[in-house]
């Protein structure tokens, strides 16, 4: 029986990672072991912030509806606060976006908040 090769698997397996390497800088995308390793640690990188992209929408948000109670004399943590106790569970992605695009329902919410 013939010596079997994975001679066009491997190729196979080399032209995918190399495409996965295009557009980084000089041998990053040229040389097989260099491209193994900016793949590899794009990996990593792209994992962790798949995680940290939640965190800093979160933050983005927080930072929206405190900005918004500000100016209508109220504090975040008290506003919050006073939204759990009537009853109210809008997230806070949507109190943002109802801070930015209908101030006169978040100005409801913050009079119910104060109650």
């Amino acid at each position: 029986m013939p010596r079997a090769t994975s001679s066009v698997a491997r190729h196979a397996k080399k032209k995918k990672l190399m495409k996965r390497a295009r557009g980084m800088v000089q041998g990053r995308s040229k040389i097989h072991r260099t491209a193994i390793e900016v793949v590899r640690r794009a990996d990593a990188f792209a994992w962790r912030d798949r995680r940290a992209k939640k965190r800093d929408y979160r933050a983005l948000w927080i930072t929206r509806v405190s900005a918004a109670c500000r100016a209508r004399g109220v504090a975040y943590s008290r506003f919050m606060a006073g939204l759990i106790k009537s009853g109210i569970t809008l997230n806070r992605k949507m109190l943002a976006e109802v801070a930015i695009h209908d101030p006169a329902a978040f100005d409801a919410l913050v009079e119910t908040s104060k109650k």
